[in-house]
């Protein structure tokens, strides 16, 4: 009879009472717990990420060996080994040609580190896992959705490998459309582990969110993870390190477009042409911070932890534009690419948050 008071006590948006609420909150701590770590882990990812893209060192292990690869090299013969691998793509023959091989070790261990918690990643989700199925904690609604995190987080290996794969052969980087499409899919795994771990958490505020405002966070949450996929062709192609002034581009607020649409055909532009995948970069940005403002406006109507939820969006849009900025004008030294790398994740797990409890109501 307790249970029963406590489950239907607690009231919906819809006005119908969640079954077992105060009791399946209380049984799925540490589910939630295990997710909200492995997002952390996500996050570390696509840090690690940057990182190896920044100092070159992605295409430093020419071979995917998931189970053996484990291991870095363990002698003076194994690293000689890796190393003379290294010196048969293009990028060491026409980049770093007399590259010495301490040189070697330090772009090795980024990609190795890069690699590994990538392995660590799958078995902090599959072990938890597979110990809260054998304890009875996950139905089988919530075992497909974790499945299905589990699936993804393979296919990201699995692209990780078809970009490293595109830059072994005529070319000394990897491909952008393949770079971009690896720092997407990370972070829709990011935005996904978010949503079911905070779905799994009762609201502790619940009231009617208008359906026109969860719209508007569905919007903003795509557009977040749009302007990611155009970081992603920024950072392949390099295109920080041309076009370093801000707000003009090449002496223009807006560049002309017979440079903007050089390339034919048309559609090539957006993804190969350095000015103008800068150029978009720049603007969505500007197309994010109103959609942040506006969300935020519309948020000071219902109050509450939405407006909270709507203030914080604003302030993390708004330092990750600042951050953007400083790391273009800067020339893209690395503790600010890193920043503003780090500060998409916190972006998108903001706004993913914000979605999943105005489905909620709360």
């Amino acid at each position: 009879m307790v249970q029963d008071h406590v489950a239907t006590s607690i009231p919906t948006h819809s006005g119908i009472p969640r079954a077992d609420e105060g009791v399946k909150g209380d049984r799925l701590r540490p589910v939630r717990l295990w997710l909200y770590a492995v997002a952390a882990l996500v996050v570390l990812m696509v840090v690690v990420g940057g990182a190896t893209r920044l100092t070159e060192s992605g295409l430093s292990i020419t071979e995917w060996k998931p189970v053996t690869g484990t291991l870095p090299p363990l002698s003076d013969a194994a690293w000689q080994a890796e190393f003379d691998k290294y010196r048969q793509i293009p990028q060491y023959q026409q980049v770093n040609r007399g590259m010495s091989l301490g040189e070697f070790k330090y772009i090795f261990w980024w990609e190795w580190g890069h690699r590994l918690l990538g392995r660590v990643i799958g078995f902090a989700f599959l072990l938890p896992f597979l110990f809260f199925l054998w304890r009875g904690l996950i139905d089988r609604p919530l075992r497909w959705k974790l499945t299905g995190l589990f699936v993804l987080g393979g296919l990201q290996g699995a692209v990780g490998w078809w970009m490293v794969a595109s830059g072994l052969v005529n070319r000394v980087d990897v491909s952008q459309y393949r770079l971009a499409t690896h720092l997407t899919l990370a972070c829709v795994i990011l935005a996904a582990t978010v949503a079911v771990a905070v779905s799994l958490k009762p609201a502790r505020e619940l009231r009617a969110s208008p359906d026109w405002l969860r719209g508007y966070a569905r919007i903003l949450l795509v557009a977040v993870i749009v302007q990611i996929f155009l970081g992603g062709l920024v950072a392949g192609l390099d295109a920080g390190l041309t076009y370093t002034t801000w707000p003009l581009m090449d002496g223009h607020l807006v560049p002309p477009m017979e440079n903007l649409l050089v390339q034919q055909p048309v559609w090539r532009n957006f993804f190969e042409n350095v000015l103008t995948v800068q150029f978009n970069h720049r603007l969505f940005a500007y197309v994010l911070f109103a959609l942040a403002v506006g969300h935020w406006l519309s948020a000071r109507r219902v109050g509450g932890a939405v407006r909270q939820r709507a203030t914080l969006i604003v302030a993390l849009v708004t330092a990750q534009a600042v951050l953007g900025i400083l790391t273009l004008v800067y020339q893209v030294p690395i503790d600010l690419a890193l920043a503003h790398q780090f500060g998409a994740t916190l972006v998108l797990i903001a706004v993913t948050v914000n979605l999943v409890r105005l489905k909620e109501g709360a």
